[in-house]
């Protein structure tokens, strides 16, 4: 290091160097002023929108996240309140059942058969009955689910969608829930 210091001081070897390698100390500072000037702009005009669209895109992106645990929150509410009603139903029908086989035997042997064909009667229509609630309810939750798989194919690739494309989103939806 002291070399360096003592070849400036000399004045012979430093000035001999930039006379040989051909530095121009003007064009030197007029390249690193267009350099800075170049940079400024480019941080300005390119670097600083590329970094604005990636957050855009970061902030997309984790909106999209949270409305997918949202939906899955409304599918698992949905289920659970589904499966309560089926439960209801069934416990409805179990009820109607016993009380059906109870006034069967509380009737004579004429009335018996009557009552046990007005008890299966009651068991048919409390199966149909539960077999329409459940239907209805398939139906709920199969529209519930197309609407949320719409919207948030939607919010995630950020276009519109057109009717054709939601009715087909829609029916692939539904052909998965029913395989």
């Amino acid at each position: 290091m002291t070399e360096f210091i003592v070849l400036a001081a000399d004045g012979g070897v430093v000035s001999d160097i930039t006379k040989t390698f051909g530095v121009n100390w003007q064009l030197f500072i007029s390249q690193l002023i267009a350099f800075i000037v170049v940079a400024l702009v480019l941080k300005k005009f390119a670097y600083k929108p590329v970094l604005d669209m990636l957050e855009q895109r970061r902030e997309r992106i984790a909106q999209a996240e949270a409305n997918a645990e949202k939906i899955q929150a409304e599918l698992a509410e949905t289920k659970a309140e589904r499966d309560k009603v089926l439960a209801e139903a069934n416990q409805k029908a179990q009820e109607m059942i016993a009380d059906a086989k109870e006034a069967a035997k509380q009737v004579g042997e004429a009335e018996g058969q009557k009552a046990v064909k007005q008890a299966e009667e009651i068991i048919r229509k409390a199966r149909e009955a539960t077999e329409a609630d459940r239907d209805q309810m398939m139906s709920e939750l199969k529209a519930e689910i197309g609407r949320l798989v719409v919207e948030t194919t939607a919010k995630v690739s950020g276009k519109v969608l057109t009717a054709e494309d939601q009715q087909r989103l829609i029916d692939d939806t539904n052909r998965e829930l029913a395989a």
